[in-house]
This record gives C-alpha cells, sequence and structure tokens, in this order.
C-alpha cells in the first residue's frame, strides 16, 4: 500500500526551515516527545485530506526515530504506513534498520516484521528489521569459536581509544586467568581512533597472547545503533544513559554469552567516565543471572601524581596530551605499537583531529 492508495499524503520536512521544525516539535511534544533536530537525518510528517497532522517519522543513519501518530489516528493504517515508508527508504541505502520505542509500543512494530533484539523497561525497547540481523552477527562468532577443555571462557569489550598500557595489562590478566578470552573491539566509528587504526594497535600490543581472539564488535556490542550514549560528549549519568548500558548488556547475555560459552567479562575499574560507570553498573546487576562473573580489575597506575593519588593510565588522557602538545608527558601510559604509531606520519590526520576537536574524541 502506497500513500496515493488512501486517505494520507505525506511530506518531507525542510529541517533547515524553522517552521517545519516548529511544527513536528510542538506535534511531539504533545505526545511526550521532544524533538531535537541535530538528531536527524530526515523526517517527514503525514496530513489526511482535511490537512489534520496526523503522524510523523524520522531517522538518523539507519535508525528510525520520532515514529508518532496522534491518539484520533491509531486506529487508522497511518502508523504502518509511516514505518514502512521509512523501512523501505533505509532498506535501500542499508541491509538493516532499527528502532527505539517504549515497551509497550514494541507490539506494533513486531506486528510490522520487527524483531525485538533487547528491552530495559519502562524506557527503551530495540528492534530491527532487514536483510540481516542479529543472528547473522552470531554466525559470525560461530565461526570465531575455539574448541575449550575447561569452562575458563572469558569476554573484554574494549574501544582503545588509543590502546593504551592499561588496556593491554588488563588483557593479559584475564589471559593469565582463562583458557581463552574473546576481545570485543566497538567497531563504531565515531572516535578520533577509526576501527581500522584501533583494531592493528590492539593486534601488534596483544601478539604475544596466543589465547586471545579479537572480535568485531559490529553493531550490537557497545554500538552507536544500541548505546548512543557513549559516543555523546558532556556526559552525565540518567536514566537514559543506563537504560541504553542496559540494553547493551541484554543484548551480549542473550545473543553473545551462550554462543561462545563465556563465564567471565572483564572490566577495569571506572573513575573518569559516567558513561563507562553505569555500564560497569549494569553488567554488575544483569550479567550474574546469566551465569557470568563480573570481574572487576582495579585500574593500572604507573606512578603517584603530583598530589600523591595514583596517576591512572587512561586513554583519554592521552588524547588531552595530544590536543595540548604533550605527548611527551604520557609516554608510559602506551606499548610500543601505539607510541610508534602517534609518532608517525600515519598518525598526522588524527592527531590534528583531535587538536581541532571540541567534541568528545
Amino acid at each position: 500500500m502506497t500513500f496515493e492508495d488512501t486517505d494520507f499524503r505525506q511530506e518531507t520536512l525542510d529541517l533547515d526551515n524553522p517552521f517545519d521544525v516548529k511544527l513536528v516539535k510542538d506535534f511531539l511534544l504533545g505526545l511526550g516527545f521532544e524533538f531535537i533536530p541535530s538528531e536527524v537525518e530526515c523526517s517527514m510528517i503525514v496530513y489526511n485530506l482535511k490537512g489534520e497532522l496526523v503522524g510523523t517519522g524520522s531517522h538518523l543513519g539507519r535508525i528510525l526515530k520520532y515514529v508518532a501518530v496522534a491518539p484520533k489516528f491509531r486506529d487508522t493504517t497511518a502508523f504502518a504506513l509511516i514505518v514502512t515508508y521509512m523501512t523501505e527508504k533505509l532498506l535501500k541505502i542499508y541491509k538493516h534498520t532499527f528502532v527505539f520505542t517504549r515497551p509497550e509500543n514494541s507490539v506494533r512494530f513486531v506486528g510490522l516484521g520487527y524483531t525485538e533484539i533487547a528491552s530495559a523497561p519502562p524506557l527503551f525497547t530495540v528492534l530491527e528489521f532487514g536483510f540481516e540481523s542479529i543472528f547473522t552477527y552470531q554466525d559470525y562468532l560461530k565461526s570465531l569459536k575455539v574448541p575449550v577443555k575447561t569452562s575458563a571462557v572469558a569476554a573484554i569489550v574494549m574501544n582503545c581509544n588509543p590502546f593504551t598500557n592499561g588496556h593491554q595489562f588488563l588483557i593479559e590478566k584475564a589471559a593469565a586467568e582463562n583458557e581463552i578470552v574473546y576481545l570485543f573491539v566497538v567497531e563504531e566509528d565515531l572516535s578520533a581512533f577509526p576501527f581500522q587504526v584501533r583494531w592493528e594497535l590492539i593486534r601488534n600490543g596483544i601478539a604475544h597472547l596466543k589465547n586471545v581472539v579479537m572480535v568485531r564488535g559490529g553493531m550490537y556490542i557497545v554500538s552507536g545503533t544500541i548505546f548512543p550514549a557513549y559516543f555523546l560528549k558532556n556526559e552525565t549519568i540518567s536514566d537514559v544513559m543506563q537504560k541504553q548500558a542496559e540494553l547493551d548488556v541484554r543484548t551480549f547475555a542473550n545473543y553473545v554469552v551462550p554462543v561462545l560459552g563465556i563465564k567471565k567479562r572483564y572490566v577495569g575499574t571506572e573513575i573518569y567516565c559516567p558513561t563507562t560507570s553505569a555500564y560497569n553498573l549494569a553488567m554488575k546487576t544483569i550479567l550474574p543471572s546469566f551465569g557470568v562473573e563480573v570481574v572487576e580489575v582495579t585500574r593500572k597506575a604507573n606512578h603517584l601524581g603530583a598530589d600523591n593519588s595514583p596517576d591512572y593510565i587512561s586513554a583519554s588522557k592521552v588524547r588531552d596530551a595530544i590536543k595540548q602538545d604533550k605527548l611527551d608527558e604520557v609516554l608510559d601510559f602506551l606499548p610500543d605499537s601505539t607510541r610508534d604509531f602517534l609518532y608517525s606520519d600515519a598518525s598526522l590526520n588524527i592527531r590534528q583531529k583531535i587538536k581541532s576537536d571540541e567534541g568528545r574524541h
């Protein structure tokens, strides 16, 4: 069914036009949504033939957002038309799409072919639709699975922006205490150091560890799709952030843990980043019920700082040092692979980006 076959017509909004933005913002505000134009790429609205605003839908990348229909039109085909139109639009670009919605609304998306991945009541349920899915990612994990003689199977999830001695310390500890360690590298390219660079720095830095398997995080492990708060600047702990972290951890518990037989998840203590702190809390709350022990390792410190407190190794400190042209002051934070890269011409663009960027690195 197309819009031309119904009593509705649709228009694409001009997000640079204050009138259009106010139109959809006021409509969504009345339905309990706060519309933020900078968080979408495209928005559309639907009218009936009397000119009444029926509903709206937007997207950011492959994620459907702000899909809403006025109460008086919820028994019509309007919701299905908006979701179908936006989904078909995105499938022409991507192999599949995601949608965040409140748990009570998820059944409406399921009725249109979407599959629920995880839920974090009362705020979020995340669903997907398309030619690939979480099951495709599970097939990838199965291809990496290593036969083991014991149950000593651990996992670590890292961004490594960039790879530091702190990351190396945590990986080495997990490798020494387990038969096999699956190291998930965040694949989203929303950090200063691109995924391929981070992957190579890690690979070179752990070459001596023969029982560590590197795994691409894809769209399901700390991705901007499932856990967008991770990549936002100036984070503050909030219910939204905590529930996004819960979605990510539940996805890991339901779809990754059983495939690889994971019994432990290693994390470093977090004192700098509220987002990571919220994530660690979600792991401690959820993973034990899935038979996974959360092993929290004290963050590595090379020496005492000026106030006699531990000078903990931190990737953010390395980025700040790059920004301030003080890389020499944090060399003891870095393994050879990262140090050599940062002093090479290959890292020039990254260093320039960090120096010029005011946002999260």
